[in-house]
């Protein structure tokens, strides 16, 4: 399967990013925030749903080798602001699970400005504020083989 390489500039491009992101795993001490140039990085090992669904598509069922994980870099640019919530930024080895990156824009306000928020599992989140949504995401190599796919309590609220 070809490197993923997408850019977002809208809520919709965030919406793609962000499904493609869910699930992915980051360590604390692979994100970094670079105020000078306004931009916020990270490192993740994603889930590829995109390889999931059209393996269970192909063969209505799935073998535990099947399920892939690859290396990837999400950048954003023009951050003014980056704020942390339930987990300690000092704990570089932590380990947290992207459910999904949701845009609001700044109230009352008709220009491109809002807040991008990552949420992860646990109740942990990162808000960037940002002039406007400019997110790339990039594949860093080749997948790896993962035992089973992320699994979603149907009690977790």
């Amino acid at each position: 399967m070809p490197d993923l390489k997408l850019i977002a500039f809208d809520t919709d491009d965030l919406g793609v990013i962000s499904a493609q992101l869910q699930d992915a795993v980051l360590r604390v001490g692979d994100m970094k925030y670079l105020p000078k140039q306004k931009r916020f990085v990270g490192i993740a090992n994603r889930f590829d749903w995109q390889k999931f669904a059209e393996d269970a598509q192909a063969s209505k069922t799935k073998i535990a080798s099947e399920y892939e994980r690859r290396r990837c870099a999400v950048r954003f640019e023009r951050v003014n602001a980056v704020k942390v919530h339930g987990f300690d930024l000092h704990d570089k080895r932590a380990a947290l699970a992207l459910l999904a990156m949701t845009y609001e824009p700044t109230a009352g306000s008709e220009s491109p400005e809002g807040d991008v928020t990552l949420t992860f599992s646990g109740g942990a989140a990162i808000r960037l504020g940002v002039e406007c949504i400019e997110i790339e995401l990039k594949d860093l190599g080749a997948a790896w083989a993962t035992k089973r796919p992320p699994e979603h309590p149907e009690d977790a609220s």
